[in-house]
């Protein structure tokens, strides 16, 4: 399996929930990832919900926790600057990156939604992902993985906490961040 399509199934998994087996397949391709590569996170609480809750339960569930929660907010340049002009910096640079190596984002998200970041990671090569992890994504993962490891109970916190230790170990594997 490809570290693409593991980005593939991440931002699937941080992405609106919009079918159930979607879900369910990408947590697949995670959690078997994570075991390949000895990475030991509690998997199980992700895949019971998808099992046992409804699209829609689900969906109010993220909605919830993400859009009506700060601290849990998929938006990686709001846990680096807040509302300030430095955030403003950080998403025009994100676009200029996008531009640069010719991804265009499938949806209306801002360029620092986690999703929209991990579906680039999908698309960078594997030598040029450490340098972006590097700049742009991990001191903000870091900060949403904090925010997470108190949400122990909450589906999501293993997608966080699943990106967080994929995306350091993507990028030690080609050098060191």
């Amino acid at each position: 399996m490809s570290t693409t399509n593991v980005y593939q199934a991440l931002a699937a998994m941080i992405a609106y929930p919009r079918d159930r087996q979607e879900l369910l397949d990408s947590y697949a391709v995670v959690a078997r990832h994570l075991q390949e590569r000895g990475l030991k996170l509690p998997t199980a609480l992700f895949g019971e919900t998808v099992t046992s809750s409804s699209l829609a339960e689900l969906q109010e569930a993220y909605v919830a926790l993400f859009d009506f929660n700060a601290a849990m907010a998929p938006y990686l340049g709001h846990h680096l600057y807040g509302d300030n002009q430095k955030k403003g910096t950080y998403l025009i640079g994100l676009k200029g990156e996008f531009r640069r190596f010719d991804f265009r984002p499938a949806s209306n998200e801002l360029p620092d939604h986690l999703e929209i970041l991990l579906r680039f990671l999908a698309h960078l090569d594997q030598h040029e992902r450490p340098a972006f992890l590097r700049s742009q994504m991990l001191a903000g993962l870091h900060k949403l993985e904090q925010a997470f490891a108190q949400r122990s109970d909450c589906p999501w916190a293993y997608t966080i906490a699943a990106t967080g230790a994929i995306c350091a170990a993507d990028c030690e594997e080609v050098t060191s961040c």
